[in-house]
């Protein structure tokens, strides 16, 4: 766990609030209404990692990522969002930044789709391929 502010930085998925995370992916993100509570919640427990943002005082959850992996050399990060009044804080670049630079994967290949987000993710190395959606950071090796 890591502090960043008044927030936690945490990737326990037991800590993880399955209906902040259903709320957010079923009726805010554009990439992922087609989903079931029922595919969000499989998606959540099989993760190779999770990340969530909480505030420290009370422990709500307003942020969260994941990612799938094959848990040596690539990863795909996933399902990366703040709730509407946690941002401005720099929790976004935060919990990117816990996922990919401070965990186990810090050394792989990162991959990612996004419509929209791709100043984010370039401040972390990544870069766009084919359709401009798609977004790589190299792996060290």
């Amino acid at each position: 766990m890591r502090t960043v502010g008044a927030y936690e930085l945490d990737d326990d998925v037991a800590r993880v609030d399955l209906d902040v995370v259903w709320e957010f992916l079923s009726a805010e993100a554009y990439w992922s209404r087609w989903r079931t509570r029922e595919h969000v919640e499989q998606q959540v427990r099989t993760a190779w990692r999770v990340v969530g943002a909480y505030e420290s005082a009370s422990g709500r959850q307003v942020g969260f990522a994941r990612a799938f992996s094959d848990g040596v050399a690539m990863a795909y990060l996933s399902d990366v969002f703040i709730v509407a009044d946690a941002r401005g804080a720099g929790l976004g670049k935060e919990i990117v930044r816990e996922m990919i630079d401070h965990g186990p994967g810090a050394n792989f290949r990162w991959m990612l789709h996004t419509s929209d987000a791709h100043e984010l993710y370039r401040k972390f190395g990544f870069a766009e391929h084919a359709d401009g959606r798609y977004l790589e950071r190299e792996g060290v090796h």
